[in-house]
Formats: C-alpha cells, structure tokens, sequence
C-alpha cells in the first residue's frame, strides 16, 4: 500500500514544481497539500474504501483547483498579461477525473456519484465525456434518466442529431415503458424540426429544399410549445413586395414543417400507448404537447387523442377531473383570467364533470368536483375575499352547494366530503345551516366518523358564543351531553381531538371534569392500554398538576395505575414528575421513582428504553450496587441484551 501511495505521490511532483515556480503556491502550501494527498490516497487504498472518501477528495480537490484559478486570475491581472497554460493547469482536473474514474469503478451501482462524474466532465469539457457515458450507459442500461442524458448532451453540445436520435431510440428498446423517455424523444425530435424551420425563415430559403429535405420537417412542432424562444410557425416572412401569390406559396411550404411535425407525433403516440396502453399521465403529457403546438390537421389528432383516452379511462375519476380543468386556460392562475371568460370556461367544466357524475357516480369524483368549485371560488384556507368581489361566484357558490347536494342525493357523501360541506357553511358566515347539516350528518350513516363528530362540536360551541363570550349553564349542559355521547362511541385512540376539546372546555369546571375522568377512566379500563403517542392518562395528569398541584396530580395517577394494562406513557409522565421532585430536593421521591420503575417492568419488561433510563437514574442518584443490580437483571430479563451491552458498569 504505501509503496503504491509514494509512486503516486511521486507522479504529482512536476505539478507541484510548477505551482511554486509560478509563484500559485508557497513550499509551505504544497507540503500541507501533499500531507493532505497522502491522507486521502491512504484512506484510497484501503481494503474497503467508502463513498465518502472518494467524495471527501474529489471535494479538497475541487477547492484546491479553484483556489489556483483564482491566483493564477489574481496575477495576470498584476501582470497584465495573460499567463500560458502549464502542466498545472490541466493536472488538478485530470485527478479529479481520476478519482471519480476509481469511485464509480468501486461503486458502479450508484447512479447518483455517476451522475455527478458526468456533470463534472460536462462543466469541465475535458473530453472524457463520451466515454464516461458509454461506461454508464452499459452498467445501467435499464435506467432511462442516463439514455435522456446522453441524448441531451449529443443534441445539445455535438450537436449531431443522428447520435442523439440512435440513443433515444436504444433506450426506448431497453426501457419501453418509461413515460419520460417518451416524452423527451418527442420534445426532441419537435425541437429538431423546430430549429430547421427558424434557420430557413431565417436564410430565406423558402423555395426548393423545404419540399426535398425531409430533415427540415422534423423541427417544425415544438417551437409553438416554447413560444418565446422560436419564431411562430404560423409566421410568415415580409417581403414587402405585396405578392399575395409568393405568400401563399410560403404558407404552403411552411405547412410542409406542420404536417412532418404532425408526422412524428403520431408515429411516437402510436408507439408510446402501444407500450403503455394504462397509463393515464402519459397521454395527459403526450396531449398536452400537442396541445401547444401549432400543427397541420392537428384538430383530428387532438379529437383521437381525447378519444381514445375517453374510450380507455372513463372510468377514471382522475380522467375526467384533468378533462374538466383542461377547459380552463390557466387553472394555476386563476386570478389572471377575464371575469366572462372564465365564467364561460368553468361552465364548459361543468358540464364535464356533471357528464362525469352519470356516468362515474362516486365518493372520489364528488371530492374533485368539489375541490374544482373550491379553486375557483378561492375558498381555500378560509379566503372569500375574491368571491365578495365578483359578481359570478356567487353564482359558483350556488353550484358548489347544489352538487354537495346530488352528491347527498345519489349516497356518494363519505366523511371528507361532509366535512368540506359543513365547512363551507362556515366559511360563509352561515352558522345556523352548518349546524343542522352537522347534525343530520351525524345522525345518519357517519355516525362514527370521528373528524365530522369534532367538527360537529366545533360548529355548537361557535353557535353558541357567536352572541357572548362565555358559555351558561343551560350551555355547558348541551355541549357536555353532545361529547359525552360521542367520547363514548370509539376508543380513545380515535378519539383524541374531541378528548382535547372536552378537557379545554371543561378543564376549569370542576363538576364536568370529574365526569370527564369517569368516562376516561370506564374507557381506559374496557380498551386497555393503547400502543398509540396519545395517552389520554398521561393528559389528564398533566392537567391536573398545572391545576391543582402535586398531590392532586399523584391522587390521579395512582388511580389510573389501578387500571390492567397501564399506558407506558402514563408510567413515563409518573417518573418524570417524581424525578423533577427529587431533583429539587423533597424527600421519599427517590423511593416513588423505583417503585414506579418495578411496577413499569413488571408490564414493559422487554422494553429497552425503559431499562436504559432506569439503569441511568441509578447511576446518577442512586449507589454503585443498586446501579450494577439493575445492570444484571436487564442482562438476564431482556431476551436482545445487546443493546444495553455498551452502559458503563461496576
């Protein structure tokens, strides 16, 4: 190994002779840089190197060659004169190149350091390039990013078409159902065609080659989807010379670059749903495309398109939901859409979603139809500010309600979609219809829902102080029977958010909140303890010692400890209480720790994390013979003693 490293070391010293006699670098500088080599090349050759060597040197590398641009930058400013190229110049990248060579020889499965290898080659254009790309590509032949890659680069930075045409085509070979090589082979063949037809218009070459080449046509579609970096195809040139016969040559010419570029798409759709008939998000990218782009008798293409998606996914609710906003011109800017244009579009999308609902009646559909309304209407997070202003959302609100209505009517209203109901309604201010629709929810088949059950005492509580700040008695009375009724229908588990509403609203009155503990404690003794973080015990102490003190809060735990089966959380909330105490000094609570720790194992008895912390409160409070005994008996108890093996021990 170190003979290995030395003759390394050894190759660097023509470099580092010409860092120091170009003044880059002091003696003291390069002897801390070969230091540092020596350290990362040991930790190289090892018989077992990690990623993070590679990566650690790679790293020190990059920033001792930046470190030299930057002097070498510095000193031909001084000198005012550009600086020629040296061994120098070219040795800290190749190392680089070197290193990485090595790391993804060592690690050929890791797509992310091969990646990495590529984009520094493709920054530093060493021209090693090519061949770091065969080498990928033929350890991951399977992973289509490294076939669009090699493709980008060749179109991109060689420029050459055909390359990049061969590889897209191989990779489509070896991966024929990844939808993003689909997608780029079109976008590149489109941009292909696109560049021809704007280097012609450009040339004025309008007559002649446009009809013979057949390359030419290969550019012309996607242009229109990047409008603002290519020339329109429906643009045509000014001659100026007013020759209505020369125009419509022209425009004949330029729908030759329509019709190969409507060519191509067709070719490729047809070879993408082949491969990947089920797949929905294919043919919504495929037609967004298309869609963008200005073809010829791209109209029938489009119509097949939505076609065969209709025949194919109609039983989709996702189908009809993109159907339903492709009619909106922008759905993701909403705000920036004409008043009347909008209302004209979100009624086409309605008509959509409406057809959708006869044919497609379900939960599913209903809460996109929803969400839709809820979009436009910008009622999201509680926002109506919008529908205030607006002379049409009224009427949106309108139809938001009726379909909450059909969805009722045709018994598609699961719990999401009750909730948003009542919600809307208090979003609108109206209270007294989000009230008796909560109830009547309630009453019927969700009756079990817990989420609609919070939201119906959530919407009591707000009818009833909408006029006062405070709660009667003839108040307090309807709110508590509402909860009592639903705390006792589910498990504590799935009921934690109304158990901490109860516990807010009637922490402070003592008389509901001893009936509270009653429920909780007959609830805690018929489920048991549960595995879940909320542990109802563990809240109700808490609350009791911020209330009424210490001695209250260990009358209360000492009373759920009664219970089968106590909550470990219940068992933690104890000690830490009682160790806060002994901690500040008061008597017997050392005592009441381990007593609560021995009755705690004697239900979690293979629970390394409770072992642990009472081996740790021991070893800070207690003696070296009581610390070393519960050492031992964990050793003997636990069936994994592998996990406490490393605690220090007498």
């Amino acid at each position: 190994m170190a003979d290995v490293v030395q003759y390394r070391l050894e190759r660097m010293v023509g470099e580092l002779d010409d860092l120091e006699r170009r003044g880059l670098f002091t003696r003291r500088e390069i002897a801390e840089v070969v230091k540092q080599r020596r350290k990362f090349e040991y930790r190289l050759k090892r018989p077992s190197p990690l990623k993070e060597d590679f990566l650690a040197y790679i790293e020190y590398e990059t920033q001792l060659d930046a470190l030299r641009r930057l002097r070498k930058n510095s000193l031909a400013r001084e000198a005012r004169k550009k600086m020629k190229k040296s061994v120098s110049d070219f040795a800290g990248v190749a190392r680089i190149i070197e290193i990485y060579r090595m790391a993804v020889m060592r690690y050929k499965g890791d797509i992310d350091l091969w990646f990495r290898y590529l984009e520094f080659c493709r920054v530093r254009k060493n021209g090693r390039m090519k061949k770091a790309l065969a080498q990928v590509i033929r350890f991951h032949p399977k992973v289509p990013g490294v076939w669009i890659y090699a493709a980008a680069w060749e179109f991109d930075h060689n420029l050459n078409v055909a390359a990049a045409r061969a590889l897209m085509q191989s990779g489509l070979r070896l991966c024929p159902t990844s939808e993003d090589l689909w997608v780029e082979y079109l976008r590149m063949e489109l941009t292909y065609l696109n560049k021809l037809k704007a280097r012609r218009i450009a040339l004025g070459e309008d007559n002649g080659t446009l009809i013979r080449s057949r390359e030419d046509n290969n550019e012309k579609q996607w242009r229109n989807e990047n409008q603002d970096l290519f020339m329109s195809l429906n643009e045509g040139r000014d001659t100026g010379d007013g020759s209505g016969g020369q125009n419509g040559e022209a425009e004949k010419k330029v729908d030759l670059f329509q019709e190969q570029g409507l060519i191509i798409l067709q070719t490729i759709y047809s070879g993408a749903i082949e491969m990947l008939p089920s797949s929905l998000s294919l043919r919504k990218r495929l037609f967004e495309i298309l869609d963008s782009i200005n073809l010829s008798d791209s109209k029938e293409l489009r119509e097949k398109v939505l076609g065969d998606m209709k025949r194919e996914f109609s039983t989709d609710p996702e189908y009809w939901d993109w159907l339903a906003k492709h009619q909106i011109t922008d759905f993701e800017n909403l705000q920036d859409i004409d008043e009347e244009r909008l209302h004209s579009e979100v009624q086409k999308a309605v008509k959509i979603y409406e057809e959708a609902i006869e044919i497609l009646p379900s939960p599913v559909l209903f809460n996109l139809y929803m969400k839709f309304f809820m979009d436009v209407v910008a009622l999201k997070e509680g926002n109506i500010e919008r529908s205030q202003s607006s002379g049409n959302m009224h009427s949106y609100i309108s139809q938001l309600l009726m379909v909450y209505e059909k969805a009722e009517t045709m018994g598609c209203v699961d719990e999401d979609l009750a909730c948003k109901h009542v919600s809307l309604y208090l979003q609108l201010g109206r209270l007294s219809e989000a009230r008796d629709m909560a109830g009547k929810l309630c009453s019927g088949k969700l009756s079990d829902s817990m989420q609609l059950l919070l939201l119906r005492v959530l919407v009591e509580l707000r009818c009833l102080t909408k006029n006062y700040t405070s709660l009667d008695k003839a108040d307090l009375v309807s709110i508590f029977d509402l909860l009592r009724n639903d705390l006792t229908k589910a498990s504590v588990s799935e009921t934690e958010q109304l158990w901490l509403v109860a516990l807010k609203i009637f922490g402070n009155q003592d008389q509901y909140f001893d009936k509270l503990v009653e429920i909780a404690f007959v609830a805690l003794a018929k489920n048991g303890g549960s595995d879940s973080e909320f542990s109802l015990s563990s809240v109700i102490v808490n609350f009791v010692l911020q209330k009424d003190g210490v001695e209250r809060a260990r009358d209360m735990y000492r009373r759920f400890l009664t219970l089968p089966h106590p909550e470990g959380a219940l068992y933690k909330t104890c000690i830490e209480l009682e160790m806060n105490l002994a901690f500040a000094g008061s008597k017997d609570c050392l005592s009441r720790v381990r007593k609560l720790y021995e009755a705690a194992l004697t239900t979690y008895d293979q629970s390394v994390d409770l072992w642990r912390a009472y081996y740790s409160m021991e070893n800070k409070m207690g003696t070296a013979e009581s610390t070393t005994a519960v050492y031992w008996r964990a050793r003997k108890i636990l069936k994994d003693a592998s996990a406490i093996t490393n605690l220090p021990h007498s």
